[in-house]
């Protein structure tokens, strides 16, 4: 049986091309009414980041339409180390504390309140380095009470999960990226929040020869017993609604 497992809404594709099928970029009324749409729902976890273009200031435009019982419910979680260069129109990592600092200014300024924060782009070296230390001290100040990181390789995961500072760990996690199963459940048995993302693998696994259907991809990931949230990263309405739908069904036969 899995622990308390949600489904979360990750906007990368509100602000820049992504996705096994990028399409393009919604505009910033069509990303609005996507995060209405998924609050209907009953998303209450969102996943922004600053490399993500636009979508951390569309996240905050729709945050201030909220009431404030409505912004309550929501957990907003964003990272710093991975920053957006709009001239360029791409990502670029730079995690001294300068930029660490600058980025959360920035974040708080378009979000207001950040309930989570990970650091990005995440290396075993950044993990153990002076300037991040600097910047969770820095991040405290500013209130932000879950720290973590976001990991695409197992020892950055491995030196996480054993920092009692990190709260919080985000991974991907699908039938067809199973290396970082394991420290899932060593997040969990420390009793960190997990925050899994590309259930599909950027919605690769639903296409083609060997494709699978939701509720097979949900069932793999909440067949790990974690506390936490699955991401899932569609910017359309339709998919989403999907995804939310296959989503309940495996919960609902998990319980």
């Amino acid at each position: 049986m899995s622990n308390h497992i949600e489904l979360g809404l990750g906007i990368i594709g509100l602000g820049k091309l992504w996705g096994h099928h990028p399409g393009e970029v919604p505009s910033e009324a069509d990303a609005i009414s996507l995060l209405e749409f998924a609050f209907n729902l009953g998303i209450r976890y969102f996943d922004s980041a600053p490399s993500y273009g636009v979508a951390e200031e569309r996240l905050g435009k729709f945050l201030r339409s909220l009431t404030a019982s409505q912004r309550t419910s929501l957990r907003i979680a964003t990272k710093f180390g991975e920053h957006w260069n709009p001239d360029a129109n791409e990502p670029f990592v730079d995690h001294s504390f300068d930029a660490l600092r600058r980025s959360l200014d920035s974040s708080l300024e378009y979000l207001g309140k950040i309930d989570l924060l990970q650091l990005h782009k995440t290396t075993p070296e950044v993990l153990q380095s002076n300037d991040l230390v600097r910047a969770w001290e820095y991040a405290a100040s500013a209130g932000i009470e879950i720290l973590g990181a976001s990991v695409s390789d197992l020892e950055s995961a491995r030196i996480a999960i054993a920092d009692s500072r990190f709260r919080c760990v985000q991974l991907p996690l699908n039938r067809e990226n199973a290396r970082f199963s394991g420290a899932v459940y060593d997040a969990a048995s420390r009793g960190m929040w997990v925050a899994t993302n590309r259930p599909f693998a950027m919605g690769a696994m639903l296409y083609g020869d060997q494709a699978v259907s939701r509720e097979e991809a949900f069932r793999f990931v909440l067949g790990h017993n974690f506390t936490g949230v699955i991401l899932t990263g569609t910017k359309s309405k339709q998919h989403l609604e999907q995804n939310w739908q296959s989503f309940r069904n495996v919960q609902l036969a998990f319980a």
